[in-house]
């Protein structure tokens, strides 16, 4: 078994475009609401679903720590899925182009305290890994009946170097 290194990138709305968007405030709000109180950051993602509905759930993530292991990677091809952070915690982000039905050109980002991610509907991304320490997740993904997972195991796995 090989181990192919993959060196880590901040996390950018250019740079991630291809896989999802990049969920965090940016600049002014486009909105005023609540008498003029409260600003809204709009419609910052894209939700994507063949069929079920949009479902919050919470997930609790044990700390990852760079050097970190991709060995797998795995995609959901019936919806999108957004992870926000309820601390603020950076995390680990691993996505990959597909090529008939293979994950390639694995890319890694590390995201900034505050910002969120929603991953396009079918993109390959490596698990959940907040980096050094432990951290709590809003997630928004597709609830409906079937499978939506698929997993690809790499015979070589990817290191993720620090910057």
């Amino acid at each position: 078994m090989t181990k192919k290194n993959l060196t880590v990138s901040p996390l950018t709305t250019d740079a991630f475009a291809p896989y999802g968007d990049v969920i965090e405030a940016r600049g002014e709000p486009t909105k005023l609401i609540n008498q003029g109180m409260c600003g809204r950051h709009h419609d910052l993602a894209k939700l994507d679903f063949s069929d079920g509905r949009a479902g919050i759930s919470l997930f609790d993530a044990k700390a990852r720590h760079l050097p970190h292991l991709v060995d797998m990677v795995e995609r959901h091809p019936d919806g999108s899925q957004a992870f926000m952070p309820i601390s603020q915690v950076q995390f680990l982000v691993v996505v990959a182009d597909d090529d008939a039905g293979k994950p390639i050109n694995l890319k890694a980002f590390v995201t900034a305290p505050g910002q969120c991610i929603n991953l396009h509907r079918g993109v390959w991304h490596g698990v959940l890994a907040p980096i050094e320490a432990p951290g709590q997740f809003a997630v928004v993904d597709r609830i409906g009946d079937g499978s939506n997972l698929e997993e690809h195991w790499f015979d070589d796995p990817y290191i993720v170097e620090a910057l």
